[in-house]
């Protein structure tokens, strides 16, 4: 059998938000991870892009959409509606640019007010192929992972590095956080059935992954 898989065969369907400065390389990572693509000519993100990807998670088949987020305060007005229903958050900061790590609490902040207590967040330190522009160091940016009960990597489009680790984790981490739920909830018809959108963005539909903390060590 071929690795091909019609369109509407998954058992879970996520949606990730990829936020964080202009520059960073969010853009990058996404058509690393959904199209195996680097692009050094890749302009900023006007609005909001997004792309999908599916894997496999245990047995299941999960498949990820991907929303990629303009960065530009300008544009910032539009962020606030695509974090709806967001149950995983790549949040990127460049490893050369220290701003770009000091305004990561901000968009931590942002995420929060925005989205379910639950959700799974990733830090990410991207263009660490950038060795000799460091300007952010490893074990600050674990310490602040640490800190606040995100998890942590670094990674660089460009050479492929994690790419596919930071998105899989995320993914993993929110099926585990479902899979134990549905375990919890047996006997509760608001478990979703095969094939449904996890979807944290309302009061009615947050009860699959409620109650469950998902970074917590």
């Amino acid at each position: 059998m071929g690795a091909y898989r019609a369109d509407e065969e998954y058992d879970y369907l996520f949606k990730l938000v990829l936020i964080g400065d202009s520059g960073v390389g969010k853009s990058n990572l996404l058509s690393r991870f959904t199209r195996n693509e680097f692009s050094l000519e890749s302009k900023s993100t006007i609005g909001v892009e997004f792309a999908t990807r599916t894997i496999h998670v245990d047995d299941k088949v999960v498949k990820a959409q991907i929303w990629d987020t303009a960065g530009q305060e300008r544009y910032r007005a539009i962020t606030s509606a695509y974090y709806r229903g967001a149950v995983g958050a790549l949040l990127v900061y460049d490893v050369t640019r220290n701003v770009t790590f000091e305004n990561v609490e901000r968009w931590l902040k942002e995420l929060r007010d925005h989205t379910d207590a639950n959700i799974v967040i990733m830090l990410v330190g991207n263009k660490a192929d950038l060795r000799h522009l460091r300007a952010v160091q490893t074990d600050d940016a674990k310490s602040f992972a640490e800190q606040e009960h995100t998890f942590f990597m670094e990674t660089s489009a460009l050479e492929s590095l994690n790419v596919e680790n930071a998105f899989t984790e995320v993914l993993s981490q929110i099926y585990r956080v479902v899979s134990r739920k549905a375990l919890d909830m047996a006997e509760d018809p608001t478990v979703l059935p095969k094939g449904q959108t996890i979807n944290v963005g309302g009061k009615d539909d947050v009860s699959a992954i409620k109650k469950t903390g998902c970074c917590s060590s």
